[in-house]
């Protein structure tokens, strides 16, 4: 183990524990672009703290961060400045639509590999100050099978995929599961169907994907919900207002309040392991 990754897991493990609550990590990936993954996140953070949680959503897409475009929410600062230490984790933390907190990522994380010693002290320091601040941290990932995805998939309590109906888009999913299984790793995946034309067509697809997962790779996927195919959602894009704000009576907003109340139930039987297991594991970026 290098030296930088030794430094990580010191602050870890020093870090005070005397938290009334421990903050939940949620990653949200898909294995294509263009499947609706970053408002599903948008959206499904905005649907729990409805519900009276707490939510900080993380932009981690490196390539095409843009939850702060979808929130009309221009950030002034984002991730780069806490990893050149030019602002801390408070400064970066920006406030939406309803409250919504959230971090934008930018190429923030392409510069983690390059961060000297005193950098990286600082940026756990800064994160690990996150854990008991909100409920749950919804991380926002690129698409596909990038190391960095990779890495934030295997670091949270639980990942939640989404597609879509389309072959290409259960193709990739599946190939995104697959990776992260034959690399050992063991993840809590959730499945979600976005734009799908009728629940039938919701289940169709989920009880195939279901299947493929248990019969050759031997993982239970349970599924949380279905989206329907509607055309607020892009309405809501070109207004650069969040669909639950846009239009929270809308068929996509009421399958996204359904699955957030579904989450909530189902993940009573979780464990969480907090901010401080998540940087346990992320230190792999600088392995």
């Amino acid at each position: 183990m290098n030296d930088q990754a030794e430094a990580l897991r010191h602050l870890v493990s020093t870090a005070s524990p005397d938290l009334a609550k421990t903050t939940r990590i949620i990653t949200i990936t898909s294995g294509k672009g263009g499947v609706g993954k970053s408002n599903f996140s948008l959206n499904f953070a905005m649907a729990l703290q409805k519900r009276g949680y707490s939510v900080l959503v993380f932009d981690a897409d490196i390539s095409f961060a843009n939850i702060d475009v979808l929130l009309g929410t221009p950030a002034q600062y984002n991730l780069i400045h806490l990893l050149k230490g030019e602002k801390s984790i408070w400064d970066i933390i920006q406030t939406g639509p309803n409250g919504l907190q959230f971090i934008a990522g930018g190429s923030g994380f392409k510069d983690l590999v390059r961060l000297s010693d005193q950098e990286i002290e600082y940026f756990a320091q800064q994160i690990g100050k996150l854990n008991g601040h909100v409920d749950f941290i919804v991380f926002d990932t690129g698409a596909g099978l990038s190391k960095e995805t990779v890495r934030f998939i295997t670091a949270a309590d639980e990942t939640i995929v989404v597609t879509t109906p389309e072959p290409t888009s259960i193709t990739d999913a599946y190939a995104l599961i697959k990776m992260v299984k034959s690399m050992g790793h063991e993840v809590t995946f959730r499945l979600i169907v976005n734009r799908v034309a009728d629940d039938r067509e919701g289940r169709q697809t989920s009880e195939n994907m279901r299947q493929v997962a248990s019969k050759y790779l031997g993982i239970d996927l349970p599924v949380l919900g279905y989206i329907p195919d509607d055309t607020s959602v892009s309405k809501s894009v070109k207004r650069q207002t969040p669909l639950s704000v846009a239009f929270p009576d809308s068929a996509a907003a009421r399958g996204i309040d359904r699955i957030a109340a579904s989450f909530l139930l189902e993940r009573t039987t979780q464990s969480t392991r907090g901010v401080s297991g998540f940087l346990n594991r992320i230190k792999k970026l600088w392995s």
